[in-house]
């Protein structure tokens, strides 16, 4: 699937985006349908035809096509994503903040943040665009789908440029709490900075030699039974970049299911000890109003104690 700007007259349904697939320039494929269902495997031929018969697949102009559609060569077509079955989010989202130019949400463990995989209409961003009549809620960063926390959405696409700079430019202050191991040969603060870059064949990062890309301030907060609660604060923005470096000091984050070892993916969630990471807080001045604005998490992680407790031997 090939990722392009969705034209403006292509408009969000239910809250979702149409997402783009490009045809090439010849096939086995006599329509359009049999190549969909041969792309875009998820969904069955049968079901296939049943979305482009309720007008779900569109050409570059917005025109639905109907299943008897010959295969398009050189095409690209327009389609809205669709799970027959989504996994269930225990939680839901809180609105924090809302004016004409923001919306901040407070996100539960284990919802994405935008559509993906097996996650489309309950995914956070879906969810706001529906609760709050905003089709054009763009968010402006990202966080783990196992993350809770602090989540920014632009609410115009006029000013969301200047928004999206901010994070860019690294201009916006975020503050994480996390639950790991203790280490009392490892002294605090501590700045970890180091070169992150994927692991071959998984979704994760590790350390590796060469210049430093990455840097995370962290700080004890409380200290229970070799457990601890902690500050981070990330200056650089790189994806798993607190769980890579807690892991690659001998800290890995309670319940975490990538670092120190991925577990299977067809795990369930697990709601009563899920990842302990929390992004707790953001500052920044606003581009467009001069404001400061800062905004904090009402969510918290589980106690220490608790895990200390699962966690004796």
């Amino acid at each position: 699937m090939t990722r392009a700007p969705r034209p403006t007259h292509i408009a969000a349904r239910g809250g979702l985006d149409a997402s783009a697939v490009a045809l090439p320039g010849a096939g086995p494929w006599p329509s359009l349908l049999d190549f969909l269902a041969w792309r875009l495997p998820a969904q069955s031929h049968a079901a296939w035809a049943a979305r482009m018969a309720a007008g779900e697949v569109l050409d570059e102009s917005g025109r639905a096509l109907p299943p008897d559609t010959p295969f398009l060569r050189n095409a690209r077509v327009w389609y809205y994503r669709h799970v027959e079955v989504e996994p269930t989010v225990q939680d839901s989202e809180t609105v924090l903040f809302q004016d004409d130019m923001l919306v901040v949400a407070d996100k539960p463990h284990h919802m994405p943040v935008v559509p993906g995989g097996r996650y489309v209409r309950s995914s956070l961003l879906v969810r706001l665009r529906e609760r709050l009549n905003l089709p054009q809620l763009s968010p402006l960063h990202r966080i783990d789908r196992e993350t809770a926390g602090l989540v920014v959405f632009a609410v115009q696409a006029t000013t969301r440029a200047a928004y999206q700079n901010l994070f860019r430019d690294r201009a916006v202050h975020k503050v994480y709490e996390a639950l790991a191991p203790w280490r009392a040969d490892l002294p605090l603060p501590h700045v970890q900075r180091s070169r992150l870059a994927p692991v071959e064949g998984f979704f994760t990062m590790q350390e590796v030699p060469g210049e430093p890309n990455s840097e995370t301030r962290i700080e004890l907060l409380e200290l229970r039974a070799g457990l601890a609660r902690y500050r981070l604060t990330p200056v650089t923005g790189k994806r798993h970049q607190l769980r890579a470096h807690m892991n690659a000091l001998g800290l890995p984050l309670l319940g975490d299911r990538f670092y120190p070892q991925v577990l299977p993916a067809d795990l369930p969630d697990d709601a009563e000890r899920p990842l302990q990471l929390l992004a707790q807080a953001l500052a920044f001045d606003d581009p467009v109003t001069g404001k400061a604005r800062q905004f904090e998490s009402q969510r918290q992680l589980l106690p220490l104690r608790d895990w200390a407790v699962a966690v004796r031997p």
